[in-house]
């Protein structure tokens, strides 16, 4: 049975939640099979080819499309009828967003501007909002669900910032002749969305025409997906438009098998003797930073500066010290972060240091976010003890 409308968003949370735990276990997999005895024939299988390219390729290029479909059609569906319909509700969240992304991309500027690694700048603005939504969900009742609201819309909108910046930095030698064929089947897409073609088959065939044409373009073939979600008719966003039912089929199959693929694949990370060697160096110093200290900072200051010049007003239910607690969250960096890492860098040593620091930066985000808001959040009980004192209080 399709679910309601209503209930996409606890799917999404749900969802979610499992996923995060997943690609702990994958990451925490994929690890110990590569520092192990069979760590040469593990990295191999990955890079066995298949056609003409290898595994590891066809799930980064090909089934990482997939992902940014749902991304997409989550952000569609948040500016049509969620969190991001609304002006005042939509700011505070895309202004946490925007000072989560430009800080940390300041602070690596920092550390690396003038060196080879200056590229990596995009490498810390990510928020993997599987791991952040799984780490608060671990929080149980506790967690208001204005809290989960917020950090949600503040890591699709991260995404979104993602996108662009996957868009308009790491895509290099545009061949304008794709890219021109690519732009000619998403005006076909749009065409057909507008002559209200609620048939969701030639959308999809169309699609994977134009990723077909944006891998030869140039332009990273993620890309296609992000531009066929906003193309498919959303209609009323109800249990019978194209857009819902294709969003509600791909929540599991993209939250329990393509992103721990993605993991398994992408965290072939060895850790030799001086493993730590590869966090000394200004790349490694930039993600770190940016991640774990420029995250919360920005996410803090940008929100403090919107609510005291009265663009917007905290949430009901969420107070600063919350407020804080999910900007750490959003430090948790990961998928998004490794993806943007692979292509930043053509130097082996420089994707393998960026990973390194990016699973050590996610993990200390995600312990300083989780211990942080346990302390900070009153329990179930003392939420039942505060409403039994103050009956009818507002909190």
């Amino acid at each position: 049975m399709v679910k309601k409308p209503v209930d996409l968003f606890l799917d999404l949370l749900e969802n979610e939640r499992s996923s995060g735990l997943l690609l702990v276990a994958c990451t925490a997999i994929s690890l110990f099979l590569t520092n192990s005895a069979w760590g040469v024939g593990y990295t191999a299988l990955w890079q066995t080819e298949i056609g003409a390219a290898t595994v590891e390729h066809w799930i980064n290029d090909g089934l990482m499309t997939i992902f940014f479909l749902m991304v997409g059609l989550e952000l569609v569906r948040e500016v049509h009828i969620g969190e991001l319909s609304v002006g005042k509700q939509a700011l505070l969240p895309a202004i946490a967003a925007l000072g989560g992304m430009l800080v940390p991309a300041g602070i690596h500027a920092l550390f690396n501007h003038g060196l080879p690694t200056a590229s990596g700048a995009g490498i810390p603005m990510a928020t993997d909002i599987a791991f952040a939504v799984g780490v608060l969900s671990l929080l149980g009742n506790r967690v208001p669900m204005a809290l989960k609201v917020f950090l949600t819309a503040l890591a699709v909108i991260d995404d979104l910032g993602a996108i662009l910046v996957i868009a308009v930095f790491y895509s290099a030698g545009l061949q304008w002749g794709w890219l021109l064929a690519a732009l000619g089947v998403f005006v076909l897409l749009l065409l057909l969305n507008r002559l209200k073609v609620n048939v969701l088959v030639p959308y999809l065939l169309l699609g994977v025409a134009m990723w077909w044409c944006m891998l030869h373009s140039g332009v990273h073939p993620t890309m296609t997906g992000v531009l066929l979600a906003f193309a498919i008719p959303f209609g009323d966003g109800g249990a019978n438009s194209v857009s819902f039912n294709l969003q509600h089929v791909l929540h599991k199959p993209v939250a329990f098998i393509i992103m721990p693929l993605f993991a398994l694949a992408n965290t072939c990370v060895h850790l030799g003797p001086e493993w730590y060697s590869h966090l000394l160096n200004p790349n490694s110093y930039g993600i770190f930073l940016g991640l774990v200290a420029g995250k919360p900072v920005g996410i803090g200051l940008f929100c403090a500066a919107a609510v005291g010049l009265g663009f917007c007003a905290l949430p009901k239910g969420i107070g600063w010290k919350a407020l804080m607690g999910a900007g750490a969250l959003a430090g948790i960096g990961f998928t998004m972060s490794i993806f943007i890492a692979m292509l930043a860098f053509s130097d082996a040593g420089h994707i393998l240091a960026s990973k390194t620091t990016i699973l050590l930066s996610s993990l200390v985000a995600g312990c300083i976010g989780y211990l942080w808001l346990h302390t900070v959040l009153p329990s179930a009980a003392r939420q039942i003890r505060k409403r039994s004192a103050h009956p009818g209080a507002e909190h």
